[in-house]
């Protein structure tokens, strides 16, 4: 049976017991801060569980696909080394929202496993929490289970919690025996033994408690199940294979991999390691690129990167020296498409992300791993094994060498990494960065907004038909969190009405602003935010007299704000359109903000944009404006929208029915926010800044209407205040400039020459300070540098007056090493220059190399040279002795 068909049946049997089947949310968290990526099924339930999201079932199946790297889960050094470890893998569920509890989920579980997938009971055992009577007797009455197989377990084994406080309850797991050969050999070996003998196979979840922040549990009203099972574990056990990389969920692309690399699985325990790494990553790259994460230097792009770079590394060892990655990902859409048909769409943006991103990273792997190899073999003389901290930080910090690799790469040296001291110089990066991953949970934001969810208190958006709106005040909460009744001048409150045309954050539209008028009272509204399902909350200040629950007021949404909002938004959806018509379809949003001042928008490409590129898209973009296209709404089932051709953000998850814009011929994107009603209202447009924000993802901010006229005037002031300056006119700058640009060339030139005579001037000194170095003779020189091209200059002077000898001239340019290596024709059977100038380069965080008579290199660690330099005398007595034996 394989991978595909588990997963279609599992699916299929629930489905037939009543189930929704719910598609897998994407690997990026929907509003959950908390979460670096979704790592388990019952996530995009979470609310659900909570009882802050209704849904339209109460029972649901789902084949959720997951991403443990980075955070609290994360597997990433495991994966290759043992049987089951992935960081991408799918996990099947099945769930209850308060319906069916712990006789039918068993009951459930046990059928599948033996009647569906055909499981021999003999080999099943089950674990229970040792306080959970209930489970144990439910579990009894399993006619074909055999007796003595219900062990009882403890709560760090078998009770699971959301968190310190809230839902939590027992659970009970499902194991199969693998045999004593699978074991660990001791005769009291039995479940609950960390060897592989006894491997748990599907989770269930007894949600049945709320936890309180003083430790005691209280029944929950309406208990929940919450299950999972590893899809690559059932299928690895039921097609009789040990490890999870031996199924055919993985076949296909270790094959794929193994003919790249001209080896064979199961060659060695390395190949077979550096195959399943690969395999491993390119699941999850592939995923995780599909699901808009792009590699970065923070955040998910940091975890993505690591894992990509990983994969590389491990290629390397496989003889892989060029661009591998994207190839392994067409062999993952290959045998996973059919599943995750939204891979196809990704297939060109896949391809050039992970492209890009390995040819940056062979040249930082090549400058990292030729420093890492000569600190090993430092401390292999020095009869150390242990890589330090410092190190490995600077690694880190100059290339960007993940730390994984080097603990990799120590394991295989049998050396050790010190994490503990890379940790402590990591340590105000990771302050930094784990202050960008805030909680954002509703035990954050007061009793008084919590309540308000318990019970059921939601607000509708109406303000697509209307900017005003009468409406009673059904919520008053603080700033400090608290339930209020009424609230008076000065106070900052959030108010709830049952219907507001106020649009709350959201989409990366900016919340609208307006005041709320009472009879008693004003308030401003300086925000509007969502929180939980429907809840929306004015963030404002009580200005004028005061606002009590229950009262009828107007809810008044500034005017001039949300037209130039909407006129942002509405720019935005024609700007990503005119983007893929001047750059290609592979453009995807990346991120987003509208507000009334401007919009950003961020979105895949991979080079910056020419001044012609950036003219066109400005220019397909006002020709709509001019036009004057319609810009229409309507609502429509998802997988019609996406059928039709509306485009939909990476990541987002949306709901059954949805909203889409459609902006004229041009445009059509699924999208809540609020929008003109014809493109002739923005007026103008214009872009004001482009750049990029990560691999692979760039950045266009630009301005509408009366910010492009303004901005259009500012360069018009400034143009003329230069123009002054230069005693010229505007026509005329571009003339004046180039004049001025041809005599500052002719003034660095003749500074190069001057620069060049001087050194050249030190020409005897150098030749006066030659040592003697395995009896040749040596010239070892820092020189200034004011070009490029003063470090060949100098060197073609020294090579004339050398006769016989070496040469190693080193300097820094705009903060990067030069370095040049001459060695002379008599001496080429001893000594060359290429492989010389390549050990000094390494010592100061660079490469390069030549021919045997002249080479020259670069590096990054100016600071390092006069090491480097101090290094020559050694490295020419090693190569002479070299040649010599």
């Amino acid at each position: 049976m394989t991978g595909n068909d588990i997963r279609k049946r599992f699916l299929t049997y629930f489905a037939d017991k009543g189930h929704k089947v719910v598609e897998s949310s994407g690997l990026v968290p929907h509003d959950d801060q908390t979460l670096l990526f979704v790592n388990a099924g019952m996530v995009q339930f979470k609310r659900a569980f909570m009882g802050e999201d209704k849904r339209d079932y109460i029972r649901a199946a789902t084949c959720q696909r997951c991403v443990r790297a980075g955070g609290k889960h994360n597997d990433l050094e495991n994966v290759g080394y043992t049987a089951r470890h992935h960081t991408f893998f799918e996990m099947l569920g099945n769930f209850s929202f308060g319906d069916y509890f712990k006789k039918d989920a068993i009951h459930y579980a046990w059928d599948f496993l033996t009647k569906e997938i055909g499981l021999s009971p003999e080999k099943l055992w089950v674990s229970v929490f040792a306080d959970d009577d209930e489970a144990f007797a439910l579990w009894e009455k399993v006619k074909d289970l055999p007796q003595g197989r219900i062990v009882r377990m403890g709560e760090k084994d078998n009770f699971w919690a959301m968190g310190d406080t809230g839902p939590c309850g027992p659970c009970s797991e499902i194991h199969i025996d693998q045999g004593a050969e699978a074991g660990c050999g001791r005769p009291d070996c039995q479940l609950g033994c960390d060897c592989d003998r006894f491997l748990e196979l599907w989770n269930l979840v007894f949600m049945q408690f709320n936890r309180s922040e003083d430790g005691k549990l209280t029944p929950l009203p309406k208990p929940s199940i919450d299950t999972g099972m590893g899809l690559e574990r059932i299928a690895a056990v039921t097609q009789g294979k040990f490890t999870n990389y031996d199924s055919d969920l993985f076949a296909g692309i270790i094959a794929a991999i193994a003919k790249a690399a001209e080896v064979r699985y199961g060659e060695t325990a390395a190949v077979n390691t550096a195959l399943r790494v690969i395999a491993d990553h390119s699941r999850a790259t592939t995923f995780l690129v599909a699901d808009g994460v792009l590699p970065s230097n923070e955040g998910r792009g940091y975890v993505l990167r690591r894992i990509m770079r990983r994969a590389i590394r491990f290629g390397r060892s496989l003889g892989l020296k060029k661009p591998f990655l994207a190839g392994v990902t067409e062999a993952v859409i290959a045998e996973m498409g059919e599943a995750y048909p939204h891979l196809h769409g990704a297939r060109e943006l896949l391809a050039k992300v992970v492209y890009n991103e390995e040819v940056r990273f062979l040249e930082t792997l090549d400058h990292g791993l030729t420093m890492l190899h000569q600190e090993m073999k430092r401390l292999h003389e020095a009869g150390e094994r242990l890589v330090s901290g410092d190190f490995i930080f600077k690694l880190y910090d100059t290339f960007g060498f993940p730390v994984d690799i080097v603990k990799d790469i120590a394991i295989e040296k049998g050396m050790l990494a010190d994490e503990a001291g890379f940790n402590a110089a990591m340590e105000g990066q990771r302050q930094q960065s784990r202050k960008s991953w805030k909680a954002t949970s509703l035990a954050e934001m007061g009793p008084g907004v919590r309540a308000l969810l318990e019970t059921g208190v939601h607000s509708r958006f109406v303000g697509y038909e209307t900017r005003r709106h009468r409406a009673a005040i059904s919520g008053l909460v603080s700033a400090g969190g608290a339930s209020l009744e009424q609230a008076g001048t000065g106070e900052q409150i959030s108010l709830v009405c049952p219907e507001t045309p106020f649009y709350a954050e959201s989409g990366g539209q900016s919340g609208d602003r307006g005041m709320i008028i009472g009879p008693q009272g004003k308030a401003r509204v300086e925000d509007t935010v969502a929180v939980g399902a429907g809840l929306i909350l004015h963030q404002a200040e009580v200005i004028e007299g005061s606002l009590a629950l229950g009262e009828t007021v107007e809810l008044k949404v500034a005017q001039g704000q949300r037209q130039r909002t909407a006129s942002n938004h509405t720019a935005t959806h024609l700007l990503q359109a005119a983007l893929r018509e001047v750059l290609g379809e592979h453009v995807k949003q990346a991120g987003s903000l509208v507000n009334p001042q401007r919009l950003r928008f961020d979105f895949t490409h991979f080079s910056p944009l020419s001044r012609e590129e950036l003219a066109r898209v400005e220019k397909i973009v006002n020709e709509e404006i001019r036009v004057n296209a319609q810009v229409s709404t309507a609502v429509l089932e998802r997988e019609e929208a996406i059928r039709d051709g509306a485009t939909a953000l990476f990541g987002e998850k949306y709901e059954a029915k949805v909203r889409v814009v459609s902006v004229g011929e041009i445009s059509k994107e699924l999208c809540g926010g609020t929008h003109v009603s014809a493109t002739g209202e923005i007026g103008l447009f214009k872009i004001m800044s482009e750049g990029g924000i990560a691999a692979g993802v760039r950045r266009i901010e630009a301005v509408t209407g009366a910010g492009a006229m303004e901005r259009f005037q500012q360069v018009e002031a400034q143009l003329a205040t230069l123009a002054a300056r230069l005693k010229s006119t505007p026509e005329e700058l571009a003339g004046k400039l180039e004049k001025i640009l041809a005599r500052q060339k002719e003034l660095e030139r003749e500074v190069s020459r001057l620069t060049a005579d001087l050194s050249v001037n030190d020409l005897e000194g150098m030749l006066a300070n030659a040592q003697e170095i395995a009896g040749v003779k040596v010239i070892v020189a820092r020189i200034a540098m004011d070009s490029a091209k003063t470090m060949r200059e100098v060197g073609d002077k020294v090579r004339d007056g050398l006769g016989s000898g070496i040469a190693v001239l080193g300097g820094v340019f705009e903060g990067k090493v030069s370095l040049l290596a001459m060695v002379t024709k008599d001496l080429g059977d001893r000594f060359h220059a290429g492989l010389i100038v390549k050990e000094v380069a390494a010592l100061v965080g660079g490469s390069g190399g030549g021919r045997a008579d002249m080479a020259q290199a670069g590096g990054t660690m100016a600071d390092k040279l006069p090491e480097a330099l101090a290094a020559v005398s050694g490295i020419i007595v090693g190569q002479g002795a070299k040649s010599s034996s």
